[in-house]
């Protein structure tokens, strides 16, 4: 088995936040894993195959890119072959309401 090209690692406050809502929404931790095979294989979504953007206007350090998989979304930064996961959150229904 080959090594994922990418590491990926969490902030503080990312682990804070996971854990968090990982008590109320145990569904998060699967998503979790999709999202870690997936940043460590494919974070540019160069596949195309993620649902995977990357934002405007967001200086490093503040998760330049967005996964989002079910309600969750994952942001992170990309600094070589190290993929920083620094914000875990979920989208309410009510979102746009």
């Amino acid at each position: 088995m080959t090594p994922a090209p990418f590491s990926v690692r969490t902030t503080a406050a990312f682990d804070r936040e996971f854990r968090k809502l990982a008590k109320r929404h145990r569904d998060l931790i699967e998503h979790y894993g999709r999202a870690l095979t997936t940043l460590a294989n494919d974070p540019y979504n160069r596949s195309r195959a993620h649902n995977v953007k990357k934002l405007e206007g967001v200086p490093p350090g503040q998760g330049q890119y967005r996964l989002r998989l079910g309600r969750f979304r994952f942001r992170y930064d990309i600094a070589g072959r190290v993929v920083t996961l620094t914000v875990c959150s979920l989208r309410r229904e009510d979102t746009y309401a």
